[in-house]
């Protein structure tokens, strides 16, 4: 349904699937910068702390720094079905 919703309301116009490809990009840009300095930082403190760190919000800090690293892949996969659209719009021989 997505998919589908997807192709007839981005896919089929040019400058939404330009719009929504630069806002995909700054997402993901967003989503993933210093996500792996975060990420090392959390489990060096839940390693070092343990329990403690688990019970101080290491393991909410965790799971949330999960979700945004799949939230910005999703970013990414929005911004490459994009551009793969723009892609092959511009390289396609004009119709006769």
């Amino acid at each position: 349904m997505f998919r589908r919703w997807f192709h007839r309301a981005i896919l089929s116009r040019r400058w939404a699937t330009f719009v929504v490809m630069g806002l995909a990009f700054l997402a993901f840009g967003a989503g993933s910068l210093n996500i792996f300095y975060v990420l090392k930082a959390n489990l060096q403190f839940i390693g070092e702390h343990g329990w403690d760190a688990l019970r101080e919000g290491g393991l909410a800090q965790l799971l949330e720094l999960l979700i945004t690293g799949y939230a910005s892949m999703a970013a990414y996969v929005v911004f490459k079905a994009c551009e793969h659209s723009l892609v092959h719009a511009v390289c396609e021989p004009p119709p006769r």
